[in-house]
């Protein structure tokens, strides 16, 4: 049975309560009930941090047994050369995700520290990003 981590950075724990205009008004972990529903086929595996380190921790730990990730780096795609050199580091693939079309925001959301080591970026799609994340893993 394959294995895939969905990976969310800061401030995604508030999904459903901030910023509705942008990111919708659904909770992840209802969203994530879903996505297992859907994907029953698969072990699919959720975890969330506000601290980057954790997150890189998190890369670390399944980034050379599980057959993805999906991650959300939030603020951290931006800011984070460290997470960027985490993907890196491993071996599994990443697709990175965005919930908003970063495309469409503040000119400093267009770059991302991310990318570059990931297999593909996929963004704008609301909380569907996360649906098509997992299947680009599956092909």
């Amino acid at each position: 049975m394959k294995k895939i981590l969905v990976l969310n950075g800061p401030n995604l724990n508030l999904l459903g309560v901030r910023e509705k205009s942008i990111y919708g008004s659904q909770d992840f972990l209802s969203y994530f009930e879903d996505l297992k529903k859907r994907f029953s086929t698969i072990q699919l595996e959720y975890f969330q941090s506000n601290s980057e380190g954790i997150l890189i921790d998190k890369i670390h730990e399944v980034g050379f047994e599980y057959d993805g990730i999906v991650m959300n780096a939030g603020a951290y795609t931006h800011t984070s050369v460290a997470i960027g050199d985490a993907i890196a580091a491993v071996q599994t693939p990443v697709i990175e995700v965005h919930i908003s079309n970063v495309y469409q925001r503040e000119e400093f959301r267009h770059h991302s520290f991310l990318a570059k080591n990931c297999r593909g970026v996929i963004c704008g799609f609301g909380l569907d990003s996360y649906r098509l994340g997992i299947e680009a893993l599956l092909v």
